[in-house]
């Protein structure tokens, strides 16, 4: 359960961050405005980009916070977050306070963290997640041709069923 509520704070953290962000280029820059200072930077279809990023930020922030679609909301700070090193930070050096990339790179960390782990289990995901056994096992059997059910899912619920094998004859002789 630890697991759990660490991957919820790093969620929570990340997701106010992009929230935060995204408010502030819709709400005190504008779209235009935004659009404006990324085609300064020289970013290839600003004015696309601007019109989409302070969107994304928003809702990337809001999946995180709920765990919803949490590997993608991941996956889309971790590209904002490296786009933002790329055109901006990367330049500044380190330290986030001569402008670097120290906060950005750890936001893009967080972002590729929650799309590898997924969002834990407190999370509007796991409502919908079926247990990582059964998911396990039905993928094994779909790629060995035979029903699931089998050997994982009897080590999941600790049933044994049909396909449970006898203990490996190496294991025991040690």
């Amino acid at each position: 359960m630890t697991h759990d509520i660490g991957i919820l704070v790093l969620r929570l953290a990340a997701g106010v961050i992009m929230i935060a962000h995204g408010l502030q280029k819709l709400l005190s820059v504008s779209i235009p405005g935004v659009q404006e200072m990324l085609a300064g930077m020289g970013v290839p279809a600003a004015s696309a980009m601007g019109a989409i990023l302070p969107f994304a930020e928003v809702a990337a922030g809001a999946l995180l916070i709920l765990g919803a679609l949490t590997r993608v909301a991941g996956i889309v700070t971790a590209l904002v977050a490296v786009g933002a090193i790329v055109t901006v930070h990367g330049s500044q050096g380190f330290y986030a306070a001569d402008g670097g990339y120290e906060f950005v790179l750890l936001l893009a960390a967080a972002g590729i963290a929650l799309a590898l782990t997924g969002p834990g289990r407190i999370a509007v995901d796991a409502l919908f997640a079926r247990p990582r056994a059964r998911r396990l096992d039905s993928a094994a059997a779909r790629s060995e041709g035979r029903p699931a059910g089998g050997r994982a899912a009897d080590r999941a619920t600790g049933e044994p069923g049909a396909t449970e094998r006898p203990a490996d004859a190496s294991a025991t002789a040690r």
